[in-house]
């Protein structure tokens, strides 16, 4: 048995022409929806990209005890446990938070593992001497990627494409062979969206009349002073940046043929979450409420068990906690103790066995539930002074607030549900983000799909709260985030 997961970052389910999109460019998005099973319900969980990742190696939600960080010691990873079982794993990607020090311990876990350089700032180029910026109003960005990216001017020098051309190397090299897993991570379409220039033409009506400054990696928040027009130039350069995606996308897709390798090889391709581009007066994600723009995410899955289930779609609610217990059986391994996903097998076979609810969010943000149709965003409502915990055996990303002069408030507290029988240090966190700006939130997906109108329905309500507060147990939610958000324990 062989399987792949083939991961995009930020890529928006809704710029995808299989699930409705008619402007995009990206007819190999629609050839991959034709060979695979695509799901219509499919929801993130724990976010933005390293949360997700963690997901992928748990199969259980992290966003309530812990921030972006590290696999910790106690995690039981997915591909451990099929590198254990004399599976080789390997991992080819261009996302460079993999190798910074509060993310260093995912990528150990493969029996092998390949990077690509140059994203988003990435520390890649050295160079002492200024560079140069052109004129923009990019809302984020850093000198490094400004370094890099006149080393990046053509489809073949991008990352991405890079990442896929790798990766189909490795299906050549390994096609004759069973017993692997292969996870193609690629971070396009991910902000700062370049692309090979030859992909605006693509877009011609935009690309050759706009006249504005350069709009290619959004604040995180609001909207402010940016021009319809100018927010119009950033859609479309995501949106050259997918179709470059797309067209790797296809080489890989003509491997797949090729090689013969639909016959005994899973596919899955997953994405962590979307990224807003001036949707609702905001730009990006993190910040503002986990709207369907940022959680609802596209999902397509090839078993090769099923191969009348080409080309049909699936209602059932399904999330990235799904696929860690679902590669797993497919290998015939059992999942790990403490996962909290389910298995797809017969979603997949026959759009049934799909889950109940859905949790997800972000540490420290609006806590969110869905059951498919309705989708309830909770604030914080509770106590001002309310805590908030993370837990961890890996503190890696607190040594910045060490050299700015700030202690890290911390004690040795019992062990948790899943960290199998090790105690764990409780830090203190201080809020982030401000969720009460936006309140509590509920929306019927079924008549409002945009999220235009929040409902106000008392009965309704009380289902939903009744609904998070049994998934935030059963994902063994800590005292405080009930505490915090004013809900009962």
């Amino acid at each position: 048995m062989r399987c792949i997961l083939l991961a995009f970052d930020s890529l928006n389910r809704h710029f995808l022409p299989p699930y409705g999109n008619t402007w995009v460019h990206a007819p190999n998005f629609q050839r991959l929806a034709r060979r695979t099973v695509q799901f219509d319900r499919a929801y993130c969980g724990s976010m933005p990209c390293m949360p997700a990742r963690r997901e992928l190696h748990t199969g259980r939600p992290n966003f309530l005890h812990a921030p972006w960080g590290a696999l910790d010691v106690y995690d039981e990873s997915a591909v451990s446990i099929l590198r254990s079982a004399g599976i080789h794993t390997h991992l080819t990607s261009d996302h460079y938070h993999y190798w910074e020090e509060n993310a260093a311990t995912y990528h150990t876990r493969f029996t092998s593992w390949e990077f690509i350089r140059g994203q988003e700032g990435d520390p890649w180029i050295g160079q002492v001497g200024p560079h140069h910026e052109p004129d923009h109003i990019n809302g984020k960005g850093r000198p490094q990627d400004w370094i890099n990216r006149p080393f990046i001017t053509k489809e073949a020098d991008s990352p991405t494409p890079k990442t896929i051309d790798a990766g189909i190397a490795h299906l050549r090299r390994n096609a004759g062979q069973d017993n692997w897993f292969l996870q193609l991570e690629c971070f396009d379409p991910h902000e700062p969206f370049c692309f090979d220039p030859k992909f605006k033409d693509l877009y011609p009506d935009h690309f050759k009349n706009y006249r504005g400054p350069l709009f290619d990696w959004p604040p995180y928040g609001r909207v402010k002073d940016q021009t319809p027009e100018q927010i119009e130039h950033l859609r479309h350069n995501y949106a050259a940046t997918l179709s470059q995606t797309d067209a790797a996308l296809g080489r890989f897709l003509d491997a797949m043929d090729e090689l013969d390798l639909w016959k005994d090889t899973m596919l899955i391709v997953w994405t962590d979450h979307g990224h807003m581009l001036g949707e609702k007066g905001h730009f990006a994600k993190n910040y503002q409420p986990w709207w369907e723009e940022l959680s609802h995410i596209p999902l397509w899955i090839w078993d090769p068990r099923r191969p009348d289930a080409a080309g049909e779609r699936r209602r059932s609610l399904v999330q990235t906690i799904d696929l860690a217990p679902t590669v797993l059986d497919f290998f015939g391994q059992p999942p790990s103790a403490h996962a909290t996903g389910i298995l797809l097998r017969e979603v997949i076979a026959s759009d049934t066995a799909g889950r109940a609810a859905g949790l997800f969010g972000n540490f420290g943000n609006h806590v969110n539930v869905t059951d498919g149709r309705f989708v309830y965003l909770r604030a914080s409502e509770g106590p001002d002074d309310a805590p908030l915990f993370g837990y961890t055996l890996l503190p890696l990303g607190f040594r910045g607030a060490l050299d700015r002069g700030h202690p890290i408030d911390f004690e040795l507290v019992d062990p948790l549900p899943f960290t199998r029988g090790q105690r764990v240090l409780r830090i203190r966190h201080h809020r982030h983000f401000n969720d009460r700006l936006y309140g509590t939130l509920l929306y019927d997906l079924e008549t409002d799909p945009g999220q235009e109108n929040p409902l106000h329905e008392s009965a309704l309500e009380k289902r939903m709260i009744d609904l998070l507060v049994e998934e935030m147990r059963r994902n063994d939610a800590p005292p405080e985030q009930f505490l915090r958000l004013g809900l009962p324990a």
